[in-house]
């Protein structure tokens, strides 16, 4: 799938080609603690101004006792009927130009198979490469340090161009392990980013983890993705559940006990590797408004 508008781009690159599509997959659901996976790639989508080139029926893949239509009115007073829905849409990364497709919906109740297909056709038909499954969970985590996000890939290649390890977990699984399974036997590129939020503030938003994820994500689409108020929101976020947490010695106490457990666990984290990362991760975000066009690598290819 080649256009003039994709060769200009080539020859302002050096005439340097571009690497295959990236693809970012997250959904509302069993997924989705506190709404931090699908709130990054929302992130993304608004401010890239991302273009819708597919929907999925949901006539097909959703029991609508489980996830209703909704009602609402627009500015103008007329009634609206919203049903849950599946997104396929691109954007263009503004520093290398790079193509990145979002997939964004709600969990299908049933014919996972098919759902997962039809998406994947798609990506075929964008010459996507590599397909990143995006998810949140709940977990026993402090709501007052880092948020923990993990990625792991059980393809070769990833793991030796990311430094991760393969997943061993064993158990039920949601619509993005099952995407990536799917991705897999079509000989595509795969991972997964996980954020892990807070149980005792389930509900969302989670800026803090959205931020989370979208940091991880830079090193995954090579280039600064756009944050705008989160950082904000994200301390606005703590200061309230520390608020919270202080009117109750009880959960005062547990989270205290989190975060002792975390504090000891990350003591070799403070290293020199550590410190080099997020310094690099700096310097590209200073470089942003300066035109450069460097970034770590993003896995690309068949």
């Amino acid at each position: 799938m080649t256009s003039s508008h994709d060769a200009e781009r080539d020859d302002a690159n050096g005439g340097h080609d571009l690497p295959p599509a990236i693809l970012l997959a997250a959904f509302e659901g069993w997924n989705d603690a506190g709404g931090a996976a699908t709130q990054a790639l929302e992130v993304i989508a608004e401010a890239w101004d991302a273009e819708v080139v597919h929907e999925l029926d949901p006539q097909d893949f959703h029991d609508f006792q489980v996830n209703r239509p909704q009602v609402s009115t627009d500015e103008e007073g007329n009634r609206l009927l919203t049903w849950p829905e599946t997104t396929i849409s691109v954007v263009t990364t503004p520093l290398a130009g790079r193509k990145v497709v979002l997939v964004q919906g709600v969990e299908p109740s049933f014919h996972w198979r098919d759902y997962c297909d039809e998406i994947l056709d798609v990506a075929g038909e964008l010459e996507v490469g590599t397909v990143v499954g995006v998810g949140a969970l709940l977990a026993d985590v402090p709501h007052s340090r880092p948020i923990p996000v993990q990625t792991s890939s059980n393809d070769p290649q990833v793991q030796a161009l990311l430094g991760v390890e393969g997943s061993d977990y064993e158990g039920p699984s949601g619509i993005v392990g099952v995407l990536g399974h799917y991705a897999t036997e079509r000989d595509l590129h795969t991972l997964s980013v996980w954020a892990a939020v807070p149980h005792y503030v389930a509900q969302p938003p989670s800026p803090k983890a959205t931020l989370a994820i979208l940091v991880k994500l830079e090193e995954l689409v090579g280039e600064p993705l756009p944050v705008g108020e989160l950082a904000e929101d994200a301390r606005a976020w703590q200061a309230g559940v520390d608020e919270l947490a202080g009117q109750d010695p009880d959960v005062a106490e547990y989270i205290q006990q989190l975060e002792q457990v975390k504090d000891t666990a990350e003591l070799p984290e403070a290293s020199g590797e550590a410190i080099a990362r997020e310094f690099e991760r700096y310097l590209r975000r200073r470089d942003t408004g300066k035109g450069d066009k460097g970034g770590p690598p993003a896995p690309g290819g068949r």
